[in-house]
């Protein structure tokens, strides 16, 4: 080859490195021509307002506790171990959970007790918070006639202890009776609800009428703790604790009937302590309002009358309600009456109690 052609192909070769960048977005331009269009389609679909979409929620969980023959909790069943009926018909149970839960709890205090139990339940009032772990929370409220809070929702154990030691050591303001008649100092307010005074009535003692001297609304402290549960998570469990003597009077505004509405729509339990020996709260037949609300809700209820009884019952009440079981099933059409369904749940395993709640409401009127 020539030093001439040589010169020519070598002049060639430096004019196509010269062009090649000129020509390269021309060309990948080109190629990409219909994925820059895939991409602008995808990016106005991103863009363009979602159509809404309405889920129902239909699937209905079932807390469960199950105890030996002692009265000990059994925590080592499995799924294929239960069985769930809803009106009679047996449900295909969905999920399966034995893992402990945390808890969301308002505690109600009987701020009319007799003078003996008053004074048993103070004294024991610091225990309770040992029975809360740092991912629970907890409220506190007194009731007589009326409930009102006196601290709001919190995880923090030590404020919790704070407020019941200062409720155990305010001797002016005692959970005992007073005269008849007269309100306790914290029952000087209609009741509140995140700040918001419920039925606007002016801060001055409103007073009841009972044929045997009690003023004392049990239906109407439970529906008002409900209020306050009923919009924590569902991943929490969540539970009335009440002390109580489970004296109730007539003119509660809330019916037995629809505080249990409320209850069972929102996934509550009750758990009760009575603290009066006298009172017949425990018999199957007729049992009292204490055992009716714990039996429906498929909580519990204990007797105790002593302050070491109470330390330990406050650590049962909680181990107890932490360490259920929780099934979970989308029921299948039955037959209930109205919008309300019963539960029952059965264990294959012999000699086993199962506690769970006695049915559940389809849809809560509003």
């Amino acid at each position: 080859m020539g030093q001439g052609e040589k010169m020519k192909r070598l002049v060639a070769f430096f004019a196509a490195i010269l062009l090649f960048p000129a020509c390269l977005p021309a060309q990948s331009g080109a190629a990409s021509q219909p994925a820059t269009a895939a991409r602008q389609k995808t990016a106005k679909t991103k863009q363009a307002p979602a159509s809404k979409i309405i889920v129902h929620a239909t699937e209905v969980l079932v807390p469960v506790t199950v105890k030996d023959p002692q009265g000990n909790l059994v925590a080592d069943l499995q799924k294929h171990d239960f069985r769930i009926f809803q009106d009679g018909v047996e449900q295909q149970i969905r999920f399966f959970w034995d893992e402990p839960f945390p808890i969301s709890a308002v505690v109600l205090l009987d701020d009319d007790l007799p003078t003996q139990e008053a004074q048993t339940v103070q004294k024991s009032l610091d225990s309770i918070a040992a029975g809360f772990g740092k991912n629970d929370e907890v409220a506190l409220v007194r009731f007589d006639e009326y409930p009102k809070t006196v601290m709001g929702f919190t995880s923090s154990n030590d404020a919790l202890f704070a407020k019941l030691k200062a409720i155990r050591t305010n001797a002016k303001d005692g959970l005992g009776s007073r005269v008849p008649g007269t309100p306790s100092l914290a029952m000087t307010t209609p009741p509140r609800i995140n700040g918001q005074t419920l039925g606007g009535a002016a801060d001055i003692p409103i007073l009841g009428t009972s044929t045997n001297g009690v003023t004392k609304h049990v239906n109407d402290a439970i529906h008002y703790a409900a209020e306050m549960l009923r919009t924590r998570g569902r991943n929490r469990r969540k539970i009335i604790f009440i002390i109580s003597d489970g004296t109730n009077d007539r003119n509660n505004t809330w019916s037995f009937r629809n505080t249990l509405q409320l209850l069972l729509s929102s996934n509550i339990s009750v758990y009760a302590i009575a603290v009066d020996s006298s009172a017949d709260i425990l018999k199957l037949q007729r049992p009292g309002i204490l055992a009716q609300y714990a039996n429906s809700t498929g909580g519990d209820v204990f007797s105790a009358t002593k302050e070491n009884d109470l330390e330990r019952m406050y650590s049962l009440l909680t181990e107890e309600a932490r360490n259920q079981y929780t099934l979970a099933f989308d029921p299948t059409k039955t037959v209930g009456k109205g919008n309300y369904h019963t539960i029952e749940v059965r264990v294959e395993r012999p000699d086993l109690s199962v506690t769970t709640r006695q049915g559940y409401y389809a849809g809560f009127p509003r």
